[in-house]
């Protein structure tokens, strides 16, 4: 087995990429980069800071992430459970990569940058979904963006439905929880968690 630790030896295996494989990365979000953004109802937000490496989904409706400008753009980011991993990380270093999806679309969108938090009532109230306001910004302005072609897409079968599973195959959120409940010796009762999870989430979800 090799384990490969240099960038020649890397290059020895992959070679050079292709052309146009470098073209289509920029410095700035062009008018077809903008469209895929305003689109896409999900991301994927990467960051590092001193707890190390988090990654992190965002998603709402299409148009949730704005392109302010060419170079910056803006992300609401909403109430969840409070461990701000991915803004604990930002605080300590504020580079950050983004993969933004589309159902029913091979290609995704990579973008770089550098994020700020904006704690504004005014920008925050601008995002607000069923009356409630983003809990903060994220602001980022754009080192560099490029779309990434469908080969992982169609891999993956991920938009086939033919590939759906049941629910039913995995652990739910209650049988996971209790595992780490019994851990700690707390009383936690998974079926009734499962049961009330659904009306939870319809009051908690903004």
């Amino acid at each position: 087995m090799t384990t490969i630790r240099t960038i020649e030896a890397l290059q020895e295996i992959y070679g050079e990429p292709l052309e146009r494989a470098l073209w289509k990365e920029i410095d700035h979000i062009n008018p077809h980069y903008q469209k895929f953004i305003e689109k896409s109802p999900f991301l994927i937000l990467s960051t590092r800071g001193e707890q190390g490496i988090d990654c992190s989904p965002r998603g709402d409706a299409p148009g949730f992430v704005r392109v302010i400008d060419e170079k910056h753009i803006q992300i609401p980011d909403r109430r969840g459970n409070n461990r701000v991993d991915s803004l604990r990380n930002i605080v300590t270093n504020p580079e950050v990569g983004l993969l933004f999806l589309i159902p029913n679309v091979g290609e995704t969108i990579r973008l770089s940058g550098k994020a700020e938090i904006i704690a504004d009532d005014t920008l925050c109230q601008s995002f607000a979904v069923q009356g409630k306001p983003a809990s903060t910004v994220l602001s980022i302005s754009v080192d560099k963006v490029y779309y990434q072609c469908q080969k992982a897409i169609v891999r993956s079968g991920l938009w086939n439905p033919e590939n759906h599973i049941n629910r039913d195959e995995l652990p739910t959120a209650g049988a996971m929880a209790k595992v780490f409940s019994t851990m700690r010796n707390i009383d936690f009762d998974a079926e009734e968690y499962d049961k009330n999870y659904p009306e939870y989430m319809k009051k908690t979800i903004y």
